[in-house]
């Protein structure tokens, strides 16, 4: 009965009930942590849904579900993209959330984008597909930074990474620089253990600022490499930091990519990430991959 009467007052006092809403309109700032707008699950009516919808729109909403971190989105297209094979389009929507999920800071979600990408192009993920892929980019020059990249998707999807990565360090000091540019994007894209040796090489020694840029990206953020990977970057990265062979807009770079890498924002100065690394080396062995 109270509920009742209080819920009348209100009603009767418009004044009042708006000053509560906007009270309550402030509740959810901007900053803090994340809050949840509900459970991040999909229902058994969405899964209804899917099963009537054709395959494209099938990719457009689990990748989306994917980006927003919905329970079970990725294991969903690892069931279902057998059937997407060369029955989607990578256009309008669904190229837009595969840029997306590129970008995400969720490496499951990333690969989901790369499965969508591979069945969009009815590429098989099979030793023979990639040798057709390496055959095309040794012949077409025109089509070579496409087919570079490729190489790192299907290596990073299992298609025999060592002789993927073989493939795209014979053109990491190609003459063309689009041609460098893209043997980077697929070292990144193949994330291995073994592309990041080569990928500090290319970092302090290319020519190019664009490419050095991109090989830092690569070790820092872009592509498959996990935080564990991008750890074991730290050292050398702040030797290069104190050496003098690099020029300003390089060491910046440097600087970027240990605060990008540590979470530490830290001063562009040595001396501060050498104290910081001699004090507490950052852990290799985490859980977050």
């Amino acid at each position: 009965m109270a509920a009742v009467t209080a819920a009348l007052v209100l009603m009767a006092k418009p004044g009042v009930l708006f000053a509560a809403w906007k009270e309550l309109s402030y509740l959810v700032a901007l900053k803090g942590d994340p809050i949840q707008a509900s459970s991040p699950v999909i229902s058994g009516h969405e899964l209804e849904e899917l099963d009537a919808m054709a395959p494209q729109a099938q990719a457009e909403r689990l990748l989306e579900r994917a980006i927003n971190r919905y329970l079970g989105a990725t294991a969903l297209i690892a069931d279902r993209i057998e059937g997407w094979h060369g029955k989607i389009k990578l256009d309008g929507t669904l190229n837009g959330l595969f840029v997306t999920a590129l970008d995400s800071n969720d490496l499951r979600v990333r690969a989901a984008a790369i499965e969508i990408y591979l069945a969009a192009h009815a590429l098989d993920k099979t030793p023979e597909s990639l040798e057709r892929v390496i055959a095309r980019c040794q012949r077409q020059a025109a089509g070579r930074p496409n087919e570079l990249w490729v190489v790192g998707l299907l290596g990073n999807r299992g298609v025999e990474p060592e002789r993927a990565l073989d493939f795209l360090l014979k053109w990491v000091d190609d003459p063309n620089v689009e041609t460098r540019h893209w043997a980077v994007e697929g070292l990144a894209m193949l994330g291995t253990d073994a592309t990041i040796v080569p990928l500090l090489t290319i970092f302090h020694d290319d020519p190019s600022a664009f490419i050095r840029e991109r090989a830092a990206c690569s070790l820092a953020q872009s592509g498959m490499l996990t935080r564990r990977q991008r750890w074991t970057a730290l050292p050398q990265l702040i030797r290069f930091a104190d050496d003098p062979a690099l020029d300003d807009k390089t060491r910046a770079w440097v600087f970027q990519a240990l605060q990008d890498i540590s979470g530490e924002r830290l001063p562009d100065d040595t001396r501060d990430w050498k104290a910081r690394w001699a004090k507490e080396p950052w852990p290799t062995g985490r859980s977050d991959g």
